[in-house]
């Protein structure tokens, strides 16, 4: 076994493999950049060294800084995690001339399945079937609308290299091809080096499962079971679950097989996932192969008992797997959400900035319940532009799905992020979507659930009284503190018991008064709620009990009141006395401002490219400039028809968020 490894990634998964590591006695050697000088990956690992400036093609991405580092420290092997370098087979091919080992699958394997073209002719050849499509380079554009039209739409455009949903577009026409055919190779291009794509049939209505096999260095492959990850946003996957809700027993077995047979047939030796788009009806079709550790392995982790890192690291080292096909049982559902840093309200641009509050719910198991939190941020850390958004995957495992999917609620109520925004109140609103509880999923779930991006909406009845009542009972807390003062009147003359909440344009009326340990709030209508919890002025998060359920809510104090997220609702509640309310009802509404003639940059980022000029006329929709912010590349469109008056922004420079891009006539 080795005795030092080196990590040759940063962030979440980086701290992932350091503490398996760990755990086996093995030494790490963490890599970063300049941006990543302080980070948790850097602190939790036994040496590390730097590899050069933040943007990952001159740090990362530079295979000689990573294998002098390991000749530096000693390094016997390396763990590519996910991304970067993790399905380079140059990468494998030069480590092995330096004489270190590759935590991952041999070169020929990778060059056979990482390659998304290549894997496609590969599964061909072995009989498994595939989704129909062009299978070659395409060379420019023109070509590009060709096979598309011979295909037939929709079609997805497919960075040969790519992953992560980056280099990838769905079109529709000819236009949405010629600008989907730019955006895939450029982003390609900047994330992974390789600019090259290619085009294959668009399958409507098509969830994503996925099959993670192992293979030893001894001809031996097995199959962990599924995951579904049909809950995705511009091809990037947000949920993750396993098992699937669709997958049956014999449609597991036959998925499964097939890849087996194909891991086998390329000699694959490390862990891998098999990629499938399944139909509603239980058919599937391959869709390519990574040849790494998934993002989304902790699931099969769970339900498996199985750690895929560790079993990694034992292949590499030339060990025989120790598990047998027949020995695999899958135990239970986990739910895994991605916790990113982008705000869901401006159509989920990028946020950077530092990590003022950063309290992630309490891991471990309790009744039944597993709750696991793999990160690679602190308090008080900062996220940065050069990279994926992703601060921390939340997974929770319990008997059933239902249980499952409760858990990831409570667990996301208990999820406090500050100083930058996230996509915390998506996750948590998915969670509370009936078909997805039904568990009747497509990759179009999103684009479907939420047509219209992701809008502030009033909550329901039931809900709206659970926060009013909690409301309430932080205000009926601050009050006893105030009246604790020395020098008042006496407390008996000055206090009201009754109070008027308002929230959501309603104002509603309770009694609240103090009940031992508890707070009881009794609304006008007869309901009355009692309240638990050790929560104290100050603190970010109201956690404890109403009428005997467990509930969290994060708090925020504003005046007269409190704004509280909860369920994937963050509401602004108001808490007056009786004449307060009054008076409240008499102030002026505020006023907004005439339209805005200025595009603005909705994420801090660098301007790619300016598609129009001064005085020039355009129509809604029309492209107006391209920013890349963390890895993707985002459309800035008109909004409505105009002319444009001046641009204050050229290719190349970096803009802030709020940034005018331009201003119309």
């Amino acid at each position: 076994m080795f005795k030092r490894i080196l990590i040759a990634n940063r962030g979440e998964i980086a701290c992932r493999i350091i503490k398996t590591a760990r755990r086996m006695g093995i030494a790490t050697v963490a890599i970063f950049s300049e941006a990543d000088r302080d980070a948790l990956h850097v602190e939790m690992a036994d040496e590390a060294v730097p590899v050069g400036p933040p943007p990952a093609a001159q740090s990362y991405l530079v295979i000689e800084r990573i294998v002098e580092a390991c000749r530096k420290t000693g390094a016997e092997a390396v763990h590519p995690g996910y991304g970067f370098l993790s399905e380079r087979a140059a990468f494998a091919q030069a480590l092995a001339a330096a004489g270190i080992v590759f935590i991952g699958p041999n070169a020929k394997a990778i060059a056979a399945m990482g390659d998304k073209i290549e894997s496609k002719k590969a599964a061909a050849r072995a009989k498994v079937s595939t989704v129909p499509g062009h299978l070659g380079v395409i060379a420019n554009a023109e070509q590009a609308v060709e096979i598309a039209e011979e295909i037939g739409y929709p079609v997805m455009i497919k960075a040969s290299a790519g992953g992560g949903g980056k280099g990838m577009r769905v079109a529709a026409s000819k236009a949405e091809v010629l600008e989907g055919f730019a955006r895939a190779r450029s982003e390609a291009k900047s994330s992974f080096g390789d600019d090259r794509v290619f085009i294959e049939k668009f399958i409507t209505d098509p969830r994503h499962v996925e099959i993670q096999v192992l293979g030893d260095k001894h001809g031996n492959v097995i199959h962990l079971g599924e995951r579904e990850c049909s809950i995705q946003r511009r091809n990037q996957k947000v949920i993750e679950e396993s098992p699937s809700p669709l997958i049956d027993g014999k449609t597991r077995v036959k998925m499964g097989e097939q890849a087996v047979a194909l891991a086998k047939a390329v000699g694959y030796d490390s862990a891998g996932t098999v990629e499938f788009v399944a139909g509603q009806d239980r058919s599937f079709y391959f869709l390519e192969m990574n040849t790494r550790l998934q993002v989304e392995h902790p699931v099969t982790e769970l339900v498996t008992g199985i750690d895929l890192v560790e079993q990694m690291i034992r292949i590499a080292a030339g060990e025989r797997l120790s598990i047998k096909q027949s020995g695999i049982q899958l135990s239970g559902w986990a739910i895994e959400s991605r916790v990113y840093a982008e705000d869901p309200y401006r159509n989920f641009a990028p946020s950077i900035g530092r990590l003022i509050r950063y309290r992630p719910p309490a891991e471990g198991a309790r009744d039944g319940i597993t709750v696991r939190n793999d990160t690679g941020v602190v308090e008080g850390g900062e996220i940065p532009i050069f990279y994926d958004p992703l601060i921390a995957k939340l997974v929770t495992h319990a008997p059933t799905r239902e249980q499952a999917i409760d858990a990831q609620a409570d667990a996301l109520d208990a999820f406090v992020v500050e100083g930058i925004r996230h996509n915390i109140p998506f996750l948590a609103a998915i969670m509370q979507k009936p078909r997805w509880r039904a568990g009747k999923l497509s990759t179009a779930f999103i684009a479907e659930e939420f047509p219209r991006g992701f809008e502030r909406t009033p909550p329901s009845e039931a809900v709206a009284r659970r926060i009013a009542a909690v409301a309430a009972a932080i205000d009926h807390l601050l009050g006893e503190r105030k009246r604790q003062i020395s020098g008042q009147l006496n407390p008996a003359l000055t206090r009201e018991r009754r109070r008027a909440i308002s929230l959501a344009a309603e104002i509603v009326h309770a009694e609240v008064e103090r009940d031992g340990d508890a707070i009881v709030v009794a609304f006008e209508d007869g309901a009355r709620h009692v309240l638990r919890s050790d929560f104290l002025p100050g603190m970010v998060l109201w956690q404890g009990f109403v009428d005997g359920a467990p509930v969290a809510m994060h708090v925020r104090a504003i005046a007269n009141g409190v704004e509280l997220a909860y369920r994937g609702l963050e509401v602004k509640v108001f808490v007056y006395t009786e004449r307060e309310a009054r008076y409240a009802r008499l102030m002026p509404a505020r006023q907004l401002s005439g339209i805005e003639k200025a595009i603005r940059c909705p994420m801090p980022g660098l301007v790619v490219s300016v598609a129009v000029s001064e005085s020039q006329e355009v129509k809604a929709g029309e492209t107006l400039a391209v920013v890349e912010a963390m890895k993707m590349e985002n459309v800035l469109r008109a909004e409505r028809d105009g002319v444009v008056a001046k641009i204050f922004v050229k290719p190349g420079e970096t803009v802030a968020a709020d940034a005018v891009i331009m201003e119309f006539a």
